[in-house]
């Protein structure tokens, strides 16, 4: 029987989940920009010291939300579904992100809008 530490599943899990983090970061940037964008130059006016830390605070927060996939990760990975865990993972990164812009999207649309409420 292969059983797994949890350093070794630790270790798997960092391995496959950080690269990636560079791509969900970027997805959700050019979506923030994308709407930046399509608001200029009424999104120019937005602009404020405010409006930054508030983006800085989203993306934070979005990173720890992006940390929850270490835990199912590595609780799949010590359970018998191990070897089907690790070939199919990346449909966990791909519906996590497509989630996570979802929401960017409807936070850049407030942040930018060209008709504040």
């Amino acid at each position: 029987m292969d059983t797994k530490s949890l350093r070794d599943s630790a270790t798997n899990a960092i391995r496959f989940w950080e690269p990636r983090r560079l791509l969900y970061n970027a997805a959700l940037a050019a979506i923030v920009l994308l709407y930046f964008a399509i608001g200029y130059p009424a999104s120019k006016a937005a602009l404020s010291a405010d409006l930054a830390l508030g983006v800085f605070l989203l993306a934070v927060v979005a990173n720890v939300a992006y940390c929850a996939a270490y835990i199912v990760d590595i609780f799949a990975q010590f359970s018998g579904y191990r070897e089907i865990w690790i070939k199919f993972r990346w449909t966990v990164f791909s519906v996590g992100t497509l989630f996570a812009a979802v929401i960017t999207r409807f936070i850049a649309m407030a942040m930018f809008s060209a008709n504040p409420k």
